[in-house]
């Protein structure tokens, strides 16, 4: 399927590796021109690499934090005028409602609400005035489920999916599309580091633990960057113009739910 977005311009944050990475690689399989946004350097300079040798497009790079200004700014300046918007960063650490502290609060707020939010702010005005967007963003199968542990992600997250909603359906008639990817267990670093904390919590192997979480799921499994991709892109193709402010679960079918 021709996706109808070669030559268009993306900004893909957090884009070095698991998930986003995974959007990259399918965002310029179809032919957008990409840049790139993670902290690492040289993580992301060999993603930006192995990405343009193997699909032939143009892929900048701007290592930065965009929690920042400072970071923020890098990147605008590096593509100010981007067709597509991915938006994406690590979630916050465990914690229940008992352990986390006002700081954390602080952090996680800026890192998953507020940054998104912010940078969708500086690209929309392009957007509508090219009567043309597409915005992504990536946050968590835990706005539709919350996870006792995450707390910081379910709060935090949950206040970028209230704000897209309102948003979503004040830009849509100018061709401005915002939905976001809610995804569940998928094969990351970040799901390692949970099923390696919690199997030592549990005095469990690391394999029993991997095995445990994936026998929860329907599908006998987690799921992968390159199907994640795959959805995203779509969200960001000529053919979602009709699909505004929705949160779009790729969890395998963990949440039991009739809608």
């Amino acid at each position: 399927m021709d996706l109808g977005i070669k030559g268009k311009r993306a900004l893909v944050c957090a884009g070095s590796k698991g998930l986003g990475r995974g959007v990259a690689e399918k965002l310029a399989e179809a032919g957008v021109i990409l840049t790139l946004n993670a902290r690492e350097p040289k993580q992301l300079r060999e993603t930006a690499r192995a990405i343009s040798k193997d699909y032939g497009v143009e892929v900048e790079i701007v290592a930065a934090d965009v929690t920042t200004e400072e970071g923020r700014n890098a990147l605008l300046r590096a593509e100010p005028q981007p067709d597509i918007l991915v938006t994406n960063a690590g979630g916050p650490p465990p914690g229940d409602w008992s352990s986390v502290t006002e700081d954390n609060w602080l952090e996680a707020i800026r890192a998953n609400m507020l940054a998104p939010i912010l940078l969708m702010k500086a690209v929309i005005p392009g957007m509508i005035e090219r009567k043309w967007g597409r915005i992504v963003n990536i946050t968590s199968a835990s706005v539709k489920s919350p996870i006792p542990e995450l707390c910081l992600s379910n709060g935090a997250r949950t206040g970028l999916t209230g704000f897209v909603a309102g948003t979503a359906r004040q830009v849509a008639r100018h061709g401005v599309v915002i939905n976001n990817l809610l995804p569940g267990s998928h094969q990351t670093e970040r799901l390692e580091k949970l099923l390696e904390k919690s199997a030592k919590a549990r005095g469990v192997s690391l394999e029993e633990a991997r095995a445990e979480e994936y026998a929860q799921n329907p599908t006998g499994r987690v799921g992968t960057p390159d199907e994640f991709g795959a959805a995203a892109a779509f969200l960001c193709s000529q053919y979602a113009g009709y699909i505004v402010g929705q949160n779009l679960l790729l969890d395998g079918g963990a949440l039991n739910s009739t809608l």
